[in-house]
């Protein structure tokens, strides 16, 4: 839960960073917003989900 919390954060401050520097418009915003809503109900979901865990798992291995 906090990792897709986070993730949707960082996200949407990307998307509305990419909006104000005007390299993306909102209307492409706006179906890439959508894309990703209708996206999480379909049977991809659990692949992704296991995915972005599994790359969040890798990042927190790192050790410097």
């Amino acid at each position: 839960m906090a990792i897709s919390l986070s993730v949707v954060l960082m996200l949407a401050i990307i998307l509305v960073v990419l909006i104000r520097s005007g390299s993306i418009k909102a209307g492409p915003a706006v179906v890439a917003v959508l894309f990703g809503f209708f996206l999480a109900s379909t049977g991809m979901a659990p692949s992704i989900e296991r995915f972005m865990n599994s790359i969040a798992e890798t990042i927190s291995n790192i050790s410097f």
